[in-house]
């Protein structure tokens, strides 16, 4: 039987007309939300995990779900550190087996997890964003990755960065955002997963017939782009 999964509806044609003002807006004023406690000390165990695998590559699985395409991509990359990051306890309690000795799911705030692996010094190797939730309608722009604060911070960590969805529109804009940021070329291509794929989303949407989108982009290390620094100023945290 055929799978059936429900495709990306929403009335923008093309990319959003502001985006490039909610760019330019992340580029020039800080994200001065205080940091949350949980996350904080989620981290703070992070850290530790990875200190004590010493100068191994890292793989940031950012929104890992159930925690499948961290598995993978540490069964895939023995010799690296995975780290995946996702905001619900029940998705990452899901029984999926042994977690690999070179994989750490992480149940903590994407949004201050980024900027502490920034302020931390953080370089991945590799950066995934796998099915985010692309949020259709066009009055939730800001949602969106590209159109959220964070955006600077996300990209000024750096490496491979590789963002999939089932949505082309989401994938360009991303593109779109990435170009104005940081100058690098970056575009939205067709992704066909191979017989393994990654994450339950990407099995549920390829199953379904539905087209699959990617962007990925190599980029460079650069704090810089973070206006006034990755972590709230003194005398703004709670």
């Amino acid at each position: 039987m055929t799978a059936r999964s429900r495709s990306i509806v929403s009335r923008q044609t093309g990319p959003h007309q502001d985006l490039a003002r909610r760019v330019s807006r992340a580029l020039e004023h800080p994200l001065r939300r205080p940091l949350a406690g949980h996350t904080r000390e989620a981290f703070g165990r992070a850290r530790d995990w990875l200190e004590q695998r010493g100068e191994t590559p890292l793989i940031l699985d950012a929104g890992c779900g159930v925690g499948l395409s961290t598995r993978r991509l540490a069964e895939q990359t023995p010799a690296a550190a995975v780290i995946g990051v996702d905001r619900s306890a029940d998705r990452l309690s899901r029984d999926h087996g042994r977690l690999p000795d070179n994989a750490l799911l992480v149940r903590a705030d994407l949004v201050d997890f980024w900027r502490l692996a920034l302020a931390e010094g953080w370089r991945p190797a590799r950066h995934y964003l796998l099915y985010p939730n692309p949020y259709p309608k066009a009055a939730h722009l800001k949602m969106r990755w590209q159109g959220h604060p964070v955006l600077p911070v996300i990209l000024a960590l750096g490496g491979r960065l590789e963002l999939r969805s089932n949505w082309r529109l989401y994938v360009e804009e991303f593109a779109l955002a990435v170009t104005q940021v940081t100058g690098v070329a970056a575009e939205a291509e067709p992704y066909v997963p191979g017989e393994a794929c990654l994450t339950p989303f990407e099995q549920k949407y390829h199953a379904s017939g539905q087209a699959l989108w990617r962007l990925v982009v190599e980029l460079p290390h650069d704090p810089g782009l973070v206006p006034g620094g990755a972590l709230p100023a003194a005398g703004e945290e709670e």
